[in-house]
């Protein structure tokens, strides 16, 4: 059997993690062959591809990003999209496809196994941990490192200057990272997209922290809307998923908390340092296990389905179920945070 593997959609650490527990297991147990295919859904459509084998995969854990590069294509915005990679993967006599991405890969995936029967196996990865149907996704973890090491970094300029400082992680419609990266950094404030947020009621927060003679940390998502505004985009040209590219709330909110307090407010933007670098033991032990369990599917020959963490067991859903909806922090969550704000 031929097996081709790709990487979609953004980057993030422990995608190589991924392609090596594919490969090594499917060449050492069951005696594959294995192409990888360039930049995502890119690969397919223009037959763009190498070979992988173990020799290949060899010293790739510890690197971040992906040796198969990845791209925001989409088949079904693209003209012959769907034709040119079933013409494709006959040309390689390719049998069944890894494809590893978030919603917008994994929805192409869906559709190509539920509507032309195309043989494909999901595995989830995003740093924003917004894939239902799974407890975690690799390369959250990784991103939560990064951005709770900026903020404990940033408490210490912060209280010298005795200023506020916003700090701007990504999250468009999922405010996982700020969350977990805001509490256990210890952060004063934390906006995520869930709930809209009263720009008056930051400020008393923010006041309330001077008050104490400690300056406060702002964490906030990139797609976090106050109650009478909207999400600030940093241009609105959309890519091939229909999506905006945020970043600026940041910047944004420490220009009203400035004018409206009379302290002194400075942002600091993490973005895609959150999804370079190393990835973290847990995302390199769940990667590899995703991976392991990916090439377990294509030889029970279950495709359509996506691997997924269950607790402490992975386990498989349909793909389609596992991107039907969006997986966003609970109120409930969020409203045990609370206590810390202010």
């Amino acid at each position: 059997m031929k097996v081709g593997v790709l990487t979609g959609g953004g980057d993030c650490p422990g995608l190589n993690a991924v392609i090596r527990g594919v490969v090594r297991k499917g060449v050492q147990e069951y005696g594959y062959t294995f192409l990888g295919f360039k930049d995502g859904w890119r690969g397919p459509i223009e037959g763009d591809a190498v070979p992988l084998d173990i020799p290949t995969v060899r010293g790739i854990l510890p690197r971040g990003g992906t040796i198969l590069g990845s791209s925001r294509t989409n088949p079904f915005k693209t003209e012959h999209g769907v034709r040119e990679i079933k013409e494709n993967l006959a040309k390689y006599e390719v049998d069944a496809l890894i494809a590893i991405g978030g919603e917008d890969t994994l929805g192409v995936a869906a559709r190509l196994y539920e509507e032309y029967g195309i043989p494909c196996v999901g595995v989830p990865k995003t740093i924003d941990n917004d894939l239902s149907a799974t407890d975690y996704t690799f390369g959250f973890d990784t991103a939560v490192g990064i951005a709770t090491e900026a903020i404990d970094r940033l408490h210490t300029t912060a209280e010298s200057h005795m200023r506020v400082l916003v700090v701007e992680v990504m999250g468009r419609h999922a405010g996982w990272i700020a969350l977990h990266s805001g509490l256990a950094g210890g952060a004063n404030v934390i906006l995520i997209p869930e709930q809209r947020f009263d720009i008056d009621k930051v400020c008393a927060w923010v006041t309330s922290r001077f008050k104490a003679s400690y300056a406060p940390i702002v964490v906030v998502a990139e797609g976090a809307m106050p109650t009478d505004g909207e999400m600030v985009l940093k241009d609105a040209t959309k890519d091939s998923f229909g999506h905006v590219r945020l970043s600026g709330v940041g910047e944004w909110l420490a220009k009203e908390i400035e004018e409206r307090t009379g302290k002194e407010a400075r942002t600091t933007v993490l973005g895609h340092v959150q999804r370079g670098g190393t990835p973290s033991a847990f995302d390199r032990w769940l990667a590899t296990r995703f991976g392991l369990h990916a090439i377990d599917a294509v030889r029970d020959g279950d495709f359509g389905k996506m691997v997924a963490l269950k607790g402490t067991d992975i386990v498989r859903v349909p793909i389609a179920e596992a991107t039907a909806r969006l997986k966003t922090v609970d109120p409930a969550l969020y409203a045990e945070v609370g206590v810390f704000f202010g």
